[in-house]
């Protein structure tokens, strides 16, 4: 009678883990979610002729995809090592694609598609190619183009500046900067010629702060008989860069010559963005958490957490118990950079030997 006894508790607590296993994989992931680089309305159109090939287009769409996802997480001085990159390539690392819109007319065929990236498997890529991808993080920022004409002793800051006016006139859509021109303000005009003859130290965060961003360019082009020179002040969260260039002399009223300049300012600055979020994805920090698992949809929440963050590199679940939950991460960063991260997303741990125990 007691051996059936201890055979009954032993089959109720074999039920119990086996309950609380199907918990954990129902609301876990187990093995990482696949992460993924998301390119929406990427449009291609072509002649409806006899040998028209609907998934050469699709290919074109997954070229053109991976060609805006480049353009957005990798510098310029980069490019150039991209572009042995072929289909076959860039089929691998797709995980899903859709055709949002397709349509015909007048004998043209019309698609928009939706290309999701894997970003373990791009980073990879990235990697053995020596390149550290950045962050496709947008950011608004206020632009505010000023030229000095230092013969004449005025400045152009608003529609009298042709750099004003065409700044937004070509946006990509890998652009990650978003650009917000002031608007024309004559006590901004007043107060930026009083100051004209000590603009490199003017404080222009009095004029950007009635926009309510922080971030800001100032570009001011000092322009005289010989020569053209820039000065370009980038704060970014509350970092700021001072970067002087000499440049050629250029047309100001000239459109040609203010569209190729804006495009190359553009490139500039789009690069010191990324320079700001690079991932080196060659650093791969192993770490062991343990998180209680008396709460299954907590658990939830932060694997779904762990899969959007882009420095997670890779985790998985590594053993369990009646109460923990233990996980091994691979994060592309410092252990203070992993704290930094998981407290911006409202996660706290203190380390027990050598386990992050989640608070």
């Amino acid at each position: 009678m007691k051996y059936i006894f201890q055979n009954l508790k032993l089959k109720k607590l074999y039920i119990f883990f086996l309950f609380l296993a199907v918990l954990n994989i129902f609301f876990s992931t187990g093995i990482s979610h696949a992460k993924t680089f998301s390119i929406n309305d990427v449009e291609l159109s072509t002649p409806f002729k006899i040998n028209f090939d609907k998934n050469k287009i699709i290919d074109e769409g997954f070229i053109r995809a991976f060609n805006q996802l480049m353009l957005s997480t990798v510098q310029s001085e980069d490019h150039h090592k991209l572009k042995q990159i072929n289909l076959n390539q860039i089929k691998s690392m797709i995980d899903t694609f859709s055709i949002k819109e397709e349509k015909f007319v007048d004998e043209i065929y019309y698609i928009k598609l939706n290309v999701s990236f894997n970003k373990k498997i791009v980073f990879d890529l990235l990697e053995k190619k020596n390149i550290f991808p950045s962050l496709p993080l947008k950011k608004d920022i206020i632009f505010i183009p000023i030229i000095v004409d230092q013969n004449q002793n005025q400045i152009k800051m608003f529609s009298d500046n042709n750099i004003y006016n065409l700044w937004n006139s070509n946006i990509k859509q890998y652009h990650l900067l978003n650009y917000i021109l002031p608007t024309e303000d004559l006590e901004d005009i007043n107060l930026v010629k009083k100051n004209i003859k000590n603009l490199e130290n003017f404080e222009f965060s009095k004029i950007v702060k009635k926009y309510n961003i922080k971030n800001y360019i100032i570009s001011i082009f000092f322009k005289d008989f010989n020569q053209t020179r820039l000065l370009n002040k980038i704060s970014i969260d509350e970092q700021t860069n001072l970067k002087n260039t000499p440049i050629k002399n250029i047309d100001f009223n000239n459109e040609a010559e203010i569209n190729k300049l804006i495009e190359t300012l553009k490139i500039t600055f789009e690069d010191y963005w990324k320079s700001q979020n690079e991932i080196n994805t060659s650093v791969k920090l192993p770490l062991t958490i343990s998180v209680q698992n008396s709460n299954n949809i907590k658990i939830y929440q932060l694997e779904e957490k762990l899969s959007n963050l882009d420095l997670i590199y890779n985790f998985y679940i590594y053993k369990f118990d009646n109460k923990n939950n233990i996980y091994k991460i691979i994060f592309n960063g410092t252990p203070d950079k992993f704290i930094e991260v998981m407290k911006n997303n409202d996660y706290e741990f203190e380390t027990v030997n050598k386990i992050w125990i989640m608070k």
